[in-house]
């Protein structure tokens, strides 16, 4: 999936204006605006921004490593896994610009957003890419991208890596 011409997706960095981010949610808002750059100069993750052509930020997303332990996932996945905490890719955050909303940028980002989680997958082994919603519209989006509930836990979302290696593998 690309994006419009003179866009471009990158790292985080000082030079990009933060502050004047804003998708509506307030904790994605804040996220991008004072956190985003100081967890990745920490090295706790890592956020691309989708620069428009006003040198603006369009979008964005957030990944990070973590663990799950294997009880948490469902039986089908956990049954042939080791019993104890498991790698996981996070899908910490995504966020696009209300002014850029309708346009299927949330789409174009979780897709870069997941090659980049396949890409590490090739080093990195992990079991899954995991991802909280901040409530129902976001969670109905994720859905749409094969995303399941884990087990007792309605918001919080995986996609099997397995699966997003099929998907990876059928999207070219």
């Amino acid at each position: 999936m690309s994006f419009p011409a003179g866009w471009s997706l990158e790292p985080v960095r000082q030079a990009h204006p933060r502050r004047l981010f804003d998708c509506g949610e307030r904790a994605v808002n804040d996220w991008v605006r004072t956190k985003a750059l100081q967890h990745q100069a920490k090295r706790l993750s890592a956020t691309k921004v989708l620069v428009d052509s006003a040198g603006d930020i369009a979008g964005f997303y957030t990944l990070a490593t973590g663990q799950i332990d294997f009880g948490d996932l469902p039986q089908a996945i956990a049954r042939t896994l080791p019993r104890r905490g498991l790698p996981v890719a996070v899908l910490a955050w995504l966020g696009v610009h209300a002014k850029h909303q309708g346009r299927n940028l949330g789409d174009h980002l979780l897709a870069h957003a997941l090659r980049d989680c396949h890409e590490a997958g090739k080093t990195f082994a992990f079991v899954a890419v995991i991802l909280d919603c901040a409530n129902d519209r976001a969670k109905a989006f994720y859905r749409r991208w094969d995303f399941a509930e884990l087990p007792g836990h309605p918001y919080r979302l995986f996609l099997d890596a397995r699966t997003l290696a099929a998907m990876m593998t059928s999207r070219g």
